[in-house]
This record gives C-alpha cells, sequence and structure tokens, in this order.
C-alpha cells in the first residue's frame, strides 16, 4: 500500500478571550474534515485545562507522572508530563491542515479574530483579521491585513487554501 501524501498546511488564530476562536476553528474542523485530516493545536498559557475524568484508568496512569496514550479502535488519545513545542507536535501526526489556536510567537499565517472592538495588540501578528457586525472599522488602518467576514466559513477556508504555510 502506498503512503498517501499529506498536504502539511498550517495556519493559526489568535484573539482575546470570548472572541470566537474556539467557535470558529471548530467550524472549520467540521468542515474539512470531510475530506481532509486535520489536525488541531490549543495553546492553553495559563495551564488551566483539565484533561480526562478522575477515576478513569487513563487519568490513574497519568496521575503517576507517566506520559499516557490510549488507543481504541477510532482514536489515539496522547497525554504528555513534558511540554513539547509546536514543531516536536506537528513532527508526531500526519495531517493535511494545522489549526493552531493562540501561540503568536510562531511562524504561520494568521488570522486574529475579533467582536465588538479590535484589539491592536494583536495586529502585529496577523495576517488577516476575523470581524462580525458588531466591530467598527472607523478610524483604523487595516491596509496590511485581509478583512474577512467571522460568519463566512468559506471565505475563511478560502483564505487558508490561498496563505497556509506547508510546515513539514
Amino acid at each position: 500500500m502506498k503512503k498517501r501524501d499529506f498536504l502539511n498546511k498550517a495556519v493559526a488564530f489568535s484573539g482575546p478571550s470570548n472572541s470566537g476562536k474556539t467557535t470558529l476553528i471548530e467550524k472549520l474542523a467540521k468542515v474539512l474534515t470531510k475530506d481532509f485530516q486535520v489536525l488541531v493545536i490549543k495553546h492553553d498559557p495559563k495551564d488551566k485545562a483539565k484533561f480526562d475524568t478522575e477515576g478513569k484508568d487513563s487519568y490513574k496512569f497519568f496521575q503517576t507522572g507517566a506520559d499516557t496514550v490510549v488507543l481504541s479502535p477510532t482514536r489515539t488519545t496522547y497525554f504528555s508530563h513534558q511540554a513539547r513545542d509546536v514543531e516536536e507536535i506537528v513532527e508526531l501526526f500526519n495531517f493535511d491542515y494545522l489549526l493552531v489556536e493562540g501561540l503568536k510567537e510562531i511562524n504561520l499565517p494568521r488570522i486574529s479574530i475579533f467582536r465588538g472592538k479590535i484589539e491592536d495588540s494583536y495586529l502585529p501578528y496577523s495576517d488577516a483579521i476575523a470581524i462580525d457586525e458588531t466591530v467598527d472599522l472607523t478610524n483604523k488602518d487595516l491596509t496590511n491585513l485581509d478583512i474577512l467576514d467571522l460568519n463566512n466559513t468559506q471565505q475563511i477556508l478560502e483564505w487558508i487554501e490561498k496563505n497556509a504555510k506547508v510546515v513539514k
């Protein structure tokens, strides 16, 4: 059997809390996974994410300090006690599209997401912004950025196809 070639295209998303990053990534992943292998990496800068359920075997194994992998007929889940950088994670997986939430310091094409107002601190890291009708663009110099409709998943997918970076 011939090994399938993967597209290995990556793009990142940033924005303030509750701007819609997770919702947008979820919508994009639902569309993309119909035809492609998708990997999502979410940054947890405050180390507050919770994994698994207390009392379950995988929880008990992880609590021992061991890295834990759960294999099932439909998925593989990997929990590690070691911090990994994006490059290490990327090498572990085959994918067509990598969608990264956060991690402003990595060099990927980036869409910043805003509702209500644009927070200028995100703009130096952005290649595009995705906004809804609650954002007023008056008095904003956004000439170097593509402006996308946050509620138009197809338009955002087209931007990703055109601008995503091949990462391996």
